[in-house]
Formats: C-alpha cells, sequence, structure tokens
C-alpha cells in the first residue's frame, strides 16, 4: 500500500498546480467555514456568560411611576418579607475608552440558585472570604478577556487596582472566567461609590432595579411592575436566525470549495488513468487502488484541513468586532471580540473539510473501481463514464426540484413565521437542482448550437471544444452559478432592507426633536414647549409592560388561550404623525383605521401578527394594573428589527388603562423653525444634560451606521464566495492549459493566427460564462423571495418588500463574464506568447 500510495503521489511532482489547485480548494473550503464556526462558538460562549448576569433567569420589580428606585424601596419591600435583592448598574470607560458594565450586587441577597449568583459572586460561590468581598477595599470580579481594557496583564491581575478613564480606581481584581466580557461585577456599596464618582449617580440610595427567584412573587406590590423571567429573552434566542444565516453563508463557502476540490481530483485521476492502468497490470487489485487513492485524499484534506482552520481563526479575529457590534446594536447581546475556541471546534473543523472532501472525491473513487482494466487507459472510455454521469445529474437535479416543491408546499401550509430550517432546505434545494441541471442543459445548448452552425467551420470547432471541455468546466461553472445567485440574492435583500428600512425611519421620525425628560419634570417641559411659537405639536410617548391572556378572533371562533409577553407602546396621533405612520394591514382605510385608533383601538405589529396569525377585527385579552382589558386590533404596521411583539396605542389611553409612566417627547417645529436655537433655550430653561434632546438628523445618522455595520460580515461572505468561485474557474482552466494548446496547434498549422486562436478562447468562456449568469438572474430572484417572504419571516416575524435592482441583475451578468474573461485570460496570453515551434512540439506529443 505505501508503494502504491508512493506512486499516486509522484504525479504531483509533475504537476504540482493541481497539487496547489487541491490543496487551495481545501483550504478556502475549510477556512471560510471554519472562520464562521469559530465567530458563532465564540459568540455562544459570550451568551452563555451573559445569560448568568442578565436577568433572563429572575423576575424583575420596578416602579411603575418611572421613578428610579430607591434604598428605602427596597428597605420597605423587604420588611414586608418580600425576598428581593437589589442590583446597581452603571458604565464605566476603561483607560482605552472600552465601556464597561458595572454590576453591583449583595451576595447575601440574591437568589442562591440564580446563575446571577452562581457566575458573579465569590461570595455565593463560596470561591473566596465574603467578608473580601463585602469590605473595603472590596473585589472586583472580570473575565480574563476584559484585562486588555484596563491594561493589566494577566499575570499581574489578581489584586491589582487597574485606573480608569475618571482616574477612579478599581477594587483588586478577582478573575472569574464565567464573566461576560466587559463586565465588572463588585458589592452594590463599591459600585455606587464608583458610579457617584463618575457622576451617574444622585446619591448612593438609588437602585437599578430589584430581582427576586423565579416565582417568588405571586403578583407585584402596589405602585410596582413585575416583570417575569420568561418574558425576557436571552441573548441566544434572539440571535439564532442571526448565526443560522451565517452558517448558510459559511457552507455555500464550503461547497463551492469543494467543488474546486472536485474539479482538481477528476482532472488528476483523468491524467493518471494510465498510471491506474500500469498499477492493475502488476497485481494491484482495483479494491487496493481505491483504498489507496483514499488515502491520497485523507492525507491531502488534513494539510488542507489544518491551514484552512488557522486562516478561519485568522479571519474570524477580523470580522469578529463587526459581528460584536452588530448583535450589541440589534439585539443588546454583548459579545467579546477575543475568541474562545472550545476543542471539540478543532475537532468539527477538520471533521467536516474531511467529510466534504469524502463526499467531493466518493465520485472519482466510484468511476475509477467501475472501469475495466483496458479501459483504464482509455480517454473515450472516461468521457463516456462522463455523460452516464449527466444523466444521473439531470435526475438528482429533478429529485432535488421535487423536494423543493415537497418543502414549498408543506411551507405553504403552515402558519406565517414557522419553518425558519425548511426555508433554508427550500433556498438550498433551488440552488442543488440548478447546478446539477446546468452542465446537462449547457451539453445540449451546445450540441443544438453546433448543429445550428455547421456552415461555419471555426465556431463549429469552437462548440464541440466546448463540448469536449465541459467535463471539466462544468464544477468551475456549478461553483459560478451558485455564488452568482447567492450574491445576486442577498444583495437584493440587503439593498431592499436598506431601502426599506430608510424609509421607514422617515416615516417613523416625524418630529424633528427628540426628548427624554425627567420624569418630575415632563409636565412642566410639555406645558413649556406648548407656549413656544416655534413648536407646532408635542409628541407624547410612554410605554409598558402586559401578559396577551387570550386572542377572540373577528369572525365568531372560540377564544384561544395564549400566554405571551408584549410590550405595550404609547404614541400621540396628530397632523405630524399620522399620515406617515406605516400602516401594513390596515382593516378598511387608513383613515378608518386612524380614527378607531383615537377612539382606543389598538394597532399590533407585524411579528405580534406572524406569530398569533393575528389580523385587524380580532380582540386581544391583556393583563393590566386594574385588571382585565379587552382591546380591537385596528390595523397591522411593520416594526423592522423588534425582537418583541409589541400593541400600539394612543398614549393618553395607555397612561390611564396602564398607570404608565412618560416616556419621550417628539417635538415637532413649525415650517422654518430654528432647531438649534429652540434647543438651546429648552436644555438651559430646564438645566438639562446635552444628551437627553437628539435631533432627527443624528437618530437617522446612528441608524443607518449601525445598519451598514450590520451587514459587513454578509457583504465579505459573499465577496468571498464569489471569489472562491472564480479561484475554481481559474484553477480548471490552469490546469487543463497545455491540453488545450496541443488542441489548439492543429488550426494553428490550418491558418489561424495565435491571435484569433486567443480571442477564440476568451469568446468560448465569456459566452459560456454568459449563459451562466442568465441562468443565474432568475435564480437569483427565486431565492431573494425565499428570504424576504420565508427565511425572513420565520427569523425575525417580519416580511420585506420584494424590491429588485436592474443594476444588481447587469452586475451579475458582468460579474459572470468578468470572471471567466480574467480566467481566461492568462491561458490566452500564454498562446499568443507561444512560439510556434512549441505548437508543434505539443502537437507532434
Amino acid at each position: 500500500m505505501a508503494t502504491v500510495l508512493a506512486t499516486l503521489l509522484s504525479h504531483y511532482r509533475r504537476h504540482p498546480g493541481q497539487l496547489a489547485m487541491l490543496l487551495l480548494g481545501l483550504w478556502v473550503a475549510s477556512a471560510l467555514w471554519s472562520g464562521v464556526q469559530a465567530i458563532n462558538a465564540s459568540a455562544r460562549d459570550s451568551y452563555a456568560r451573559a445569560e448568568a448576569l442578565f436577568s433572563t433567569g429572575l423576575d424583575r420589580l420596578e416602579r411603575r411611576d418611572g421613578e428610579a428606585l430607591t434604598r428605602d424601596d427596597y428597605l420597605a419591600l423587604r420588611r414586608a418579607g418580600l425576598p428581593l435583592s437589589p442590583l446597581l448598574e452603571g458604565e464605566l470607560a476603561a483607560p482605552d475608552g472600552t465601556r464597561l458594565t458595572l454590576i453591583g450586587i449583595d451576595p447575601l441577597t440574591l437568589p442562591g440558585d440564580s446563575e446571577f449568583a452562581t457566575a458573579g459572586g465569590t461570595a455565593a460561590t463560596g470561591t473566596g472570604d465574603v467578608t473580601d468581598f463585602l469590605t473595603p477595599p472590596w473585589q472586583t470580579q472580570l473575565a480574563p478577556d476584559s484585562l486588555a481594557a484596563l491594561e493589566v496583564a494577566p499575570r499581574e491581575a489578581p489584586g491589582a487596582t487597574p485606573l480608569l478613564a475618571d482616574g477612579q480606581r478599581l477594587p483588586p481584581l478577582i478573575l472569574a472566567p464565567a464573566l461576560p466580557p466587559d463586565t465588572l461585577v463588585m458589592d452594590i456599596a463599591a459600585a455606587a461609590l464608583l458610579l457617584a464618582g463618575s457622576g451617574q449617580l444622585e446619591s448612593g440610595e438609588q437602585i437599578t432595579r430589584l430581582v427576586a427567584a423565579p416565582g417568588a412573587l405571586a403578583e407585584a406590590p402596589a405602585g410596582f411592575a413585575l416583570t417575569r423571567a420568561e418574558a425576557l429573552a436571552s441573548p441566544g434566542q434572539l440571535t439564532e436566525s442571526f448565526h443560522l444565516n451565517l452558517t448558510a453563508l459559511a457552507l455555500l463557502s464550503l461547497v463551492v470549495g469543494l467543488f474546486i476540490v472536485q474539479a482538481a481530483l477528476g482532472l488528476a485521476l483523468e491524467q493518471r488513468l494510465g498510471m491506474l492502468r500500469t498499477l492493475r497490470a502488476l497485481g494491484v487489485s482495483g479494491r487496493a487502488l481505491v483504498a489507496g487513492l483514499a488515502l491520497e485524499l485523507a492525507l491531502l484534506g488534513i494539510i488542507g484541513a489544518l491551514a484552512g482552520i488557522a486562516s478561519g481563526v485568522w479571519l474570524a479575529r477580523a470580522l469578529l468586532p463587526d459581528v460584536a457590534a452588530t448583535l450589541g446594536s440589534l439585539y443588546g447581546a454583548g459579545v467579546g471580540t477575543e475568541l474562545r475556541l472550545p476543542w471539540n471546534y478543532w475537532a468539527g473543523g477538520v471533521a467536516v473539510t474531511l467529510g466534504g472532501l469524502l463526499l467531493a472525491g466518493s465520485g472519482v473513487l466510484w468511476r475509477a473501481s467501475r472501469l475495466s482494466v483496458l479501459g483504464l487507459g482509455q480517454a473515450r472510455a472516461w468521457r463516456a463514464g462522463f455523460h452516464r454521469q449527466l444523466a444521473a445529474m439531470a435526475a438528482a437535479g429533478t429529485v432535488a426540484a421535487l423536494g423543493g416543491l415537497a418543502l414549498a408546499a408543506w411551507l405553504a401550509s403552515q402558519p406565517p413565521g414557522e419553518g425558519l430550517v425548511a426555508g433554508f432546505a427550500l433556498v438550498g434545494a433551488l440552488l442543488l437542482a440548478s447546478a446539477l441541471w446546468l452542465p446537462p442543459l449547457l451539453g445540449l445548448a451546445l450540441a443544438g448550437l453546433t448543429r445550428l452552425l455547421r456552415r461555419r467551420p471555426l465556431a463549429q470547432w469552437a462548440l464541440a471544444d466546448l463540448q469536449l471541455q465541459l467535463p471539466r468546466l462544468s464544477l468551475a461553472m456549478m461553483a459560478l452559478l451558485i455564488a452568482l445567485s447567492a450574491n445576486l440574492g442577498v444583495s437584493s435583500m440587503v439593498g431592499g432592507f436598506r431601502l426599506t428600512f430608510l424609509e421607514w425611519l422617515d416615516q417613523r421620525l416625524a418630529a424633528e426633536l427628540y426628548l427624554r425628560p425627567p420624569a418630575e419634570q415632563f409636565e412642566t417641559i410639555d406645558a413649556w414647549l406648548a407656549e413656544q411659537p416655534d413648536v407646532a405639536e408635542r409628541l407624547a410617548t410612554a410605554r409598558s409592560d402586559a401578559q396577551l391572556l387570550a386572542v377572540e378572533p373577528g369572525g365568531g371562533e372560540t377564544d384561544t388561550a395564549v400566554q405571551r409577553p408584549v410590550s405595550v407602546y404609547g404614541i400621540t396621533p396628530g397632523a405630524t404623525l399620522t399620515p406617515r405612520w406605516p400602516l401594513a394591514g390596515p382593516q378598511g382605510s387608513r383613515e378608518t383605521a386612524w380614527a378607531a385608533f383615537g377612539r382606543g383601538d389598538i394597532f399590533i405589529n407585524e411579528q405580534l401578527a406572524v406569530a398569533e396569525g393575528l389580523a385587524p377585527g380580532d380582540r386581544l385579552r391583556l393583563t393590566a394594573p386594574g385588571g382585565e382589558l379587552t382591546l380591537a386590533v385596528a390595523a397591522v404596521y411593520p416594526d423592522y428589527g423588534n425582537p418583541r411583539g409589541q400593541v400600539l396605542m394612543a398614549t393618553p389611553y395607555l397612561t390611564e388603562r396602564f398607570a404608565a409612566p412618560p416616556g419621550s417627547l417628539g417635538i415637532a417645529l413649525t415650517p422654518g423653525a430654528d432647531a438649534a436655537a429652540l434647543s438651546a433655550r429648552l436644555l438651559d430653561a430646564f438645566d438639562l444634560p446635552r444628551d437627553s434632546l437628539i435631533d432627527q438628523e443624528g437618530v437617522k445618522r446612528v441608524a443607518t451606521e449601525i445598519f451598514e455595520r450590520t451587514f459587513t460580515i454578509t457583504r465579505a461572505l459573499n465577496a468571498l464566495t464569489l471569489g472562491v468561485a472564480a479561484l475554481a474557474l481559474l484553477a480548471s482552466l490552469l490546469a487543463q492549459a497545455s491540453e488545450r494548446r496541443r488542441r489548439l496547434a492543429p488550426l494553428w498549422a490550418l491558418g489561424v493566427p495565435r491571435g484569433r486562436l486567443a480571442q477564440l478562447q476568451l469568446a468560448q468562456l465569456g459566452g459560456t460564462a454568459l449563459a451562466v449568469g442568465l441562468v443565474a438572474v432568475p435564480l437569483g430572484i427565486a431565492i431573494t423571495w425565499g428570504l424576504v417572504a420565508v427565511i425572513n419571516v420565520a427569523a425575525f416575524g417580519w416580511r420585506l418588500p420584494l424590491h429588485l435592482f436592474p443594476g444588481e441583475i447587469l452586475l451579475t451578468l458582468l460579474t459572470a463574464v468578468g470572471v471567466a474573461l480574467a480566467a481566461a485570460a492568462l491561458p490566452a496570453v500564454r498562446l499568443w506568447r507561444t512560439p510556434p515551434r512549441e505548437l508543434l512540439a505539443e502537437e507532434a506529443a
């Protein structure tokens, strides 16, 4: 077996380009897959640590009037026998500018079985002295990956007291690997001193929130609002669809990379037919020969996988800051910017790459095992095998298409918002069917064109030559088709989302200024604004939380019991907001819906409508401080980016029914009013901080920046996938460049100039790529539909409009032709520079 393996590997000494192509395919396939999996693994590790600190596992108690909790509130509730624990939260600036989340706890009252206590308090876990944690100089617990922001080396961390950006010193450090990144945990007294020193606390009496063990409180005390633990979604739940999208893109890149591998394996095996025949004639059995080829694959696979994993880690480090910013902006999920990779990541990366290699090489191994000894050296027998393979590909494509149709029928029978994995499977079946049908369709098209152009010898020869190249070009063209269509689909979806998002921002941000005044000053500021001639309208908002108990269908069917937490949000309908607020499904006209809204009916966001199958005319039964409320749904409205179900009602009704404290205040100005002058007067009159007043353009700018950064990784993976497809085409052409020159030599001898031959090569590849691009356009549009109508609804609960961009379609076609011409340019230049003697020598060979 060692001799067989050495003989097989000797082929790559004579053809190093094929070895490079094999390793390149394995490398890029493994790198992109491993990079995304490294990002996902690191993010999920951050979620696991964050869930120990986010109050998703604890019930939360807050004041109904919106005022800050105080120590007196806590003491009064504790004396009443309620098992509550105080939390104090704030932000501190590290020396390098990083914002650190500070959490102050009381480990003696914190629920002992909560993950918060387990991860957060050494006093609670018994891993340190309770006296050191509770008494000066106290202790600061933090994760090791937070040390870089404090400019502290890991070996110097225990006991260190680093300075913050404002000059304050932290209590001595204690490393706690279970904490999330950029989070500091200490005793509540120490946290109060630091926050007071940074100007974030007016007094040491304030408390951010009170928490209790799940179910410990039967109901909220008078004047307080209780939020159950199950109503608070964890970061991992919110971001599941985001990571699924990343995994799908990485899997697409893996498939495209494996196309390169399969093309290289097929070419290498075809060129080794004589060697295989000799080995069989010398007594090597077919089983031993296939085993030797499998060992060769495993050896090359391990080399490629290790190189790919190393590159994937580098790629993950480059993309992780953008991913962390995206997840923080969209979901408020803190993700560390340093990789934390478990052992199974490395083993999984190698296993996936070797599994993909085995899948890519299984066809080659099967074809080699089925050929007879005499047939091994005959290229015609090998090509006859390819014709059988085309028939098998067409049959497999038909099966994939039927599977896609079955999935589509199943999804159509499901409630909206169901079937996220099935949606990805539908898009995958569509891609697979199209890719499998591509080589047979290209073969039929070339055969038909050959018959039509039988009176033009050179064109007929070019088409026949393309048919001869099809076994080697088919996989590269399949990879190009998948990359182009996926690129068009994702680009159209992102472009459509961008247009819709910006339009939605313009509709939602109707006022020129937005103020978040202190609750005790709200009425005074509102009255002052009412007297200003520059102010056309004040748009007060408020918010509360409720539990959706039941749905009463508008058609008179039986009530459906529901247990779902919802946000209740109040807006002020008026001349400024009403014409611009988007409604996706009003009952009757917009005017009718807004009139009903003004009488106390509600709007619901699309997420809630999709999740519960609601429509205008239905009635919802909600919990409220004074008892249950039944409210009629007048319309559904789009609410992009919100992960929760939301109920919208007029602010006066919300304040009355839910005792909601005042929220923000939109300030709509009269035409020609000076926004800057009014802002200055308002801030000076009430001594408000500058960051409490935000202008409309500032909100749009920040939101647009978040959006653009959100899709950075999507665009990066799209570009990398397209680059891999270009490499597949280039590698296929370079690998067969010498044989192509040998076939072109007779044409040159017949009088066709070398320049014309080079143009012929470019025309062959450019025309084929254009045909692939034309197939990719409708496929990309179908993928866009699957993304916005199926996957986006199932993942996020809202549907995007389907936007088509002629520029993107034209760019797809130009990219297809450009990639093919770039891949054909180098062989064409080599042909142009090849002396006539070498052409004749190649033909003689």
